[in-house]
């Protein structure tokens, strides 16, 4: 007999009762076709149950217990459904981590199915001036399935997305993430764990904060004081929400989460927090890292020393030692030049810092490629417009016919000590004779007084390579000739080459 007709023979009649074992049996089938349907008819079942009060409410009791004890037949039957409502939760809990991704999502759904449904009919005798009629118990125990220590639920968790959109099981799965990340990471002595921690930063990145009381939707709505549950509030979600982020990012993280995390950091994360400050350990950790994770850790301080005040302690020193050659090839460079224009767009900064910052750009443009020198050039060029005082460093006097070594010393981390006003632009002299014809066209720039206006410099952070070239192959060249007899093949007589060259037998 096939699952619906089960269902709906227990559905007609209380003598087919026990015609549910056979349906979780036929839960546990091997095929997925069976279970997937079996798992439909589990869904409607027991929702209709619900619904119809045919499951025991409150305390409950063991099933030796109801069938010897003092219960009329429909209390006893009430007992029977909820001990195998129960089971039949458990085993969708389980298929949580099937193989199969649409035995996973067919429980998933189903289990969330039954939330809706207990939250329209408790399963608790609720007092209604203290308490609300939300799943909370179902929801974590969700929750902890889907942050599997071993198993990337990724598309599962994506597929969770939806529910989230809710404002009550937005509410009550940061709870239970805040919950459960502690209990795992101090299990295992705060040392990360990668897929868990994966599966904690695929789900959180999902929520989509409200910015309005008025946006919430409610999967359930209480019957008594709405207005006074934490989950129909604005300010809750947001306190929620900043601990739950603060209690996942105290543990440390595998490398690439660093990126993960501050990628998104400034636009997904701050704002939607109470006291965004609050997040300046986790930064400072992100910033002393090193590479590009320090690259983007400077998104998130931008918007707390800008925004709110934030009071850094050598921000330029260490923002003047993420100046290295490896920053013209990581994949966040348009992201980091645009934020160090803006730190380095006040007037007020010292001559000293400026040229510091204008030197160690010039030393490193040596070996930058094109596309990095592109942007290299007119940035030093807007500061010395900002800071006419720096103009120095263009034109030094010295005698023409003896070689001086350059003070500028690189490996110094201190910008006041690196001696670079002592110093000159030499390297952008260099550079007029670049091979890119376009790069040694701006470096000549300087041959010229620099115009009042500024370079707009965002207009060149993503042109690349491919760009470069293309433009280069649509322009016009003139046929230069380079010498008197053309050459038509690569090496002249043809024939076996390695043979010929390599006198291989």
């Amino acid at each position: 007999m096939a699952p619906t007709e089960k269902r709906n023979g227990i559905l007609e009649s209380k003598k087919h009762a026990n015609d549910v074992f056979d349906l979780l049996e036929m839960l546990q089938a091997n095929k997925e076709k069976d279970v997937v349907s079996a798992i439909s008819a589990c869904n409607t079942l027991f929702c209709a149950l619900l619904g119809r009060k045919d499951l025991h409410r409150g305390k409950l009791p063991e099933e030796e217990e109801a069938l010897n004890g003092d219960y009329t037949a429909q209390q006893k039957y009430q007992i029977f459904m909820c001990h195998r409502y129960h089971s039949c939760k458990e085993i969708l809990f389980d298929y949580l981590d099937h193989e199969q991704y649409n035995v996973k999502e067919s429980a998933l759904c189903c289990l969330m199915k039954f939330a809706e449904s207990e939250g329209l009919h408790p399963l608790e005798n609720l007092d209604w001036s203290e308490h609300y009629s939300f799943p909370r118990e179902l929801i974590q125990s969700l929750v902890g399935r889907l942050l599997s220590t071993s198993t990337d639920n990724a598309l599962l968790i994506s597929r969770f997305q939806e529910y989230l959109e809710m404002g009550d099981v937005l509410y009550y799965v940061m709870s239970s993430v805040r919950h459960h990340v502690p209990l795992v990471m101090d299990k295992n002595k705060g040392v990360p764990l990668p897929v868990f921690q994966n599966n904690v930063f695929g789900l959180m990145s999902n929520i989509s904060m409200p910015t309005d009381e008025s946006d919430l939707n409610f999967m359930v709505t209480q019957e008594s004081k709405h207005e006074d549950w934490k989950a129909s509030k604005l300010s809750e979600h947001k306190r929620g929400f900043e601990k739950m982020w603060l209690g996942f990012l105290k543990y440390k993280l595998p490398t690439s989460m660093y990126k993960r995390v501050l990628v998104i950091l400034h636009d997904s994360i701050l704002p939607h927090m109470s006291n965004p400050t609050l997040m300046i350990d986790f930064l400072t950790a992100a910033y002393d890292v090193g590479g590009a994770i320090s690259l983007l850790a400077l998104n998130g301080l931008f918007v707390l020393i800008h925004q709110h005040n934030l009071d850094y302690p050598d921000f330029y020193t260490k923002l003047y030692n993420l100046l290295e050659p490896s920053v013209f090839h990581v994949k966040y460079r348009a992201r980091f030049f645009h934020l160090l224009n803006l730190f380095l767009s006040s007037s007020h900064l010292p001559v000293y810092l400026v040229s510091a910052f204008a030197k160690r750009l010039a030393r490193l443009a040596l070996t930058a490629p094109p596309t990095a020198l592109l942007i290299v050039l007119p940035f030093i060029y807007n500061l010395l417009r900002r800071h006419p005082t720096c103009r120095g460093l263009i034109h030094k006097p010295s005698t023409q016919d003896e070689l001086t070594e350059d003070p500028f010393d690189m490996d110094e981390e201190d910008p006041a000590k690196s001696c670079a006003l002592e110093s000159s632009l030499w390297e952008i002299k260099t550079l007029q004779r670049h091979y890119h014809p376009d790069v040694a066209k701006t470096a000549m720039q300087i041959n010229s007084p620099l115009s009042d206006q500024e370079d707009d410099i965002d207009a060149l952070l993503e042109i690349t390579a491919f760009e470069l070239m293309q433009r280069d192959l649509k322009s016009q060249q003139k046929s230069i000739p380079l010498e008197f007899e053309m050459a038509t093949q690569l090496l002249k007589g043809g024939g076996n080459v390695l043979q010929q060259h390599f006198c291989l037998e």
